[in-house]
């Protein structure tokens, strides 16, 4: 940025208007503290909250159960000098991410109140009306690059569709999120009411990491380590993945598009191969399925970058790209957690100029119609 600014102006013009502006997939904003869902919250939910908290189905947590030793699991560079945490305060979020890396739009991800994974039901309805309205009225009125999705707990079906049937008419929201862990695999019939809505509204169905359904996060029991957790998270959504193609809801919504968020994509190869390799054998079990399971992968479902898995070897990020495709790639920074993929230096392996396009900013600028 230094570098344009010491040039002369018609030079500087010249440079801004051929410099690739980035969507970021992955924003996360933080509420300042729970008061903030007040204005958008019923007097009994709003004391509701203030005497009992939310109940989640893992007990005894008021954060995220890993790591304990970073709050909100975020850049120790994020707080705002301001109060409050980081992702709370939209002019240092301008200042520290939108502006100087030239993000065109941002889409918010939403993780406070872990909305999915709340008991009380009907609190749990209250608040994913209360936290859709507030990204509206805190972020997307004030700034708008950073654009809003629906938040809806999938376990509780008739107010998910309610939600999104509300948020729909409002016409401010580009995606439908649900959680990846929650009560049961995605691709169950339960949830099937909500992509037939997302496929009606043709709005495309966003699946971020994390969420707590009251079973251990990974296939073999609880980790010990926050290592082993965030681990996990790549596990999950491989499972997930095969839940939904498995189950078949790629053919059985085929216009319905379902973006992983922060899940990586170095994983989705071999799922690839290991799903059509067991489709091969067993395909008389599910005759549901008219195609091999890879080629509803490469036609129905995105994938956000962060975290990337960067190998040692640049040529080996560039056999990944190449395995899930150049256009099913979305840029995401995760900002502000530690984690944070910087656009400047996310990929190891050098990229075409089409490629870096593809995924910086036009896969995303079809996919949700920016």
């Amino acid at each position: 940025m230094s570098e344009v600014l010491d040039r002369p102006l018609d030079q500087q013009d010249v440079s801004a208007r051929s410099r690739l502006r980035i969507i970021d997939c992955d924003i996360h904003p933080s509420l300042h503290s729970r008061a903030d869902l007040n204005p958008f919250l019923a007097k009994r939910w709003q004391e509701h909250l203030k005497a009992y908290g939310d109940h989640l189905r893992t007990p005894y947590m008021g954060t995220t159960p890993y790591p304990r030793s970073s709050p909100l699991i975020a850049r120790r560079d994020a707080w705002p000098p301001t109060g409050g945490p980081p992702g709370s305060d939209l002019a240092f979020m301008r200042k520290q991410h939108l502006d100087p890396l030239d993000i065109e739009f941002g889409l918010l991800q939403v993780l406070d109140l872990f909305i999915f994974s709340q008991q009380n039901l009907e609190f749990g309805a209250a608040v994913q009306r209360a936290v859709n309205e507030w990204q509206l009225a805190h972020w997307c009125s004030r700034e708008p690059r950073l654009k809003a999705a629906i938040l809806v707990g999938q376990d509780d079906t008739a107010s998910a569709i309610e939600e999104i049937e509300r948020c729909a008419k409002v016409g401010q929201y580009v995606q439908i999120n649900v959680s990846p862990r929650a009560n049961e695999p995605l691709g169950r019939r339960r949830y099937w009411p909500i992509y037939e809505r997302a496929q009606a509204l043709d709005l495309p169905l966003g699946i971020h990491v994390g969420g707590y359904g009251g079973h251990a996060p990974t296939g073999g029991g609880w980790p010990s380590f926050y290592v082993e957790e965030h681990q996990s998270n790549a596990h999950t959504m491989a499972a997930q993945l095969a839940s939904l193609v498995i189950e078949g809801i790629p053919e059985r919504f085929p216009k319905l598009k379902i973006v992983f968020i922060e899940g990586g994509f170095g994983w989705i190869a071999s799922a690839m191969w290991r799903m059509d390799q067991h489709f091969a054998r067993f395909r008389t079990e599910v005759p549901h399925l008219k195609r091999k399971p890879s080629e509803y992968v490469r036609e129905h479902f995105w994938f956000t970058t962060q975290p990337i898995d960067e190998p040692d070897e640049a040529r080996h990020l560039r056999s990944l790209i190449e395995w899930v495709g150049v256009d099913r790639l979305l840029f995401s920074s995760d900002y502000p957690h530690w984690d944070f993929d910087d656009p400047r230096f996310a990929f190891k392996t050098p990229l075409t100029d089409e490629e870096r396009r593809k995924i910086f900013n036009a896969n995303a600028r079809a996919l949700y119609k920016l």
